[in-house]
């Protein structure tokens, strides 16, 4: 038994399906216009500080910051980098930063897999208490966290001045404090949309509740966790009004803090201090770009199914 071709395209269809495609080409390109200028947008200021930073001042004060340049050097990354000793603040933005991420990360991430894949009573409830805490306004709890700071009491190799306060575990608490409940929030629902097939084949197997969460379950949220990673480490680094309240000693303050360094009592480059801000924005940046592909893959999940 044979089967008949199937009939060719006509004219008649070609003509149909034609107007079909030209508007979506059409909205194609107008969405693809419409991102391009909302990214300009975004990228104009980073973008204008980087060529201010490459000018010298008195071009800039003379022909305005829109005027074509004379000449371009780096003197002022050199001089930002030097005169505000950016070396002693990175490091000590570094050691809230990192610890502060890894210890949000993983404090989240077990909460999420007790609440979403133990069936534990009250779980909801308990994610709901977590994101409940992100709507508090921060400045609220300022004076009596810088109480409570004042009053508790830590040995010497964990705080110089014996106190929680004017020490990395104050603003690290913190931190910890306030991230916890928006990770706890993602990652549950994350989680929620795993497989339980492959949880239950673990407890066929014999795994106990650690290697359900740490060899089965935590490597399938690597895209979830790292775009949390990146978000965390974006917030915290650029944090300024924590180390400012709770650190007193100059030295102890993180790299937001240094570009105070580059102002002078009576005049103020904003090209040089254009220069230290393109230098302190930069890590966040790299950190993006090392993890743009798990960052996307995260904000891209449950948007489709199978």
């Amino acid at each position: 038994m044979s089967v008949a071709p199937a009939p060719a395209p006509t004219a008649a269809t070609e003509r149909v399906s034609a107007p079909e495609s030209r508007p979506r080409r059409r909205g194609r390109w107008g969405t693809q216009i419409f991102l391009t200028a909302v990214s300009l947008g975004f990228l104009a200021p980073l973008l204008l500080a980087v060529y201010a930073s490459l000018r010298p001042y008195d071009e800039t004060a003379e022909e305005g910051y829109f005027s074509l340049p004379k000449s371009l050097s780096f003197d002022y990354y050199r001089q930002a980098f030097t005169d505000s000793e950016m070396t002693k603040y990175f490091v000590n933005t570094l050691l809230i930063a990192v610890p502060g991420v890894l210890i949000v990360l993983f404090l989240a991430s077990f909460v999420a897999f007790a609440v979403s894949r133990l069936n534990m009573r009250g779980g909801i409830v308990l994610v709901m208490v977590f994101t409940a805490g992100n709507l508090l306004p921060q400045q609220v709890i300022i004076t009596p966290l810088y109480a409570v700071f004042n009053k508790i009491e830590l040995p010497y190799w964990m705080s110089d001045s014996y106190l929680m306060y004017d020490s990395y575990w104050a603003v690290l608490a913190v931190q910890i404090g306030f991230q916890l409940g928006f990770c706890v929030f993602v990652l549950a629902n994350f989680m929620r949309t795993l497989p339980k097939e492959i949880v239950e084949a673990a407890i066929v197997d014999g795994a106990g509740v650690w290697t359900q969460y740490w060899r089965i379950t935590l490597p399938l949220c690597r895209p979830a966790l790292a775009a949390l990673g990146t978000l965390q480490f974006t917030w915290m680094y650029n944090d300024f009004l924590w180390a400012l309240v709770f650190i007193n000693t100059g030295d102890k303050l993180p790299i937001t803090s240094a570009l105070n360094n580059l102002s002078g009592q009576f005049f103020t480059d904003y090209n040089l201090l254009a220069a230290g801000s393109v230098i302190v924005a930069a890590p966040t940046i790299i950190v993006f770009l090392l993890l743009q592909r798990h960052f996307i893959a995260g904000l891209t999940l449950g948007s489709s199914k199978g």
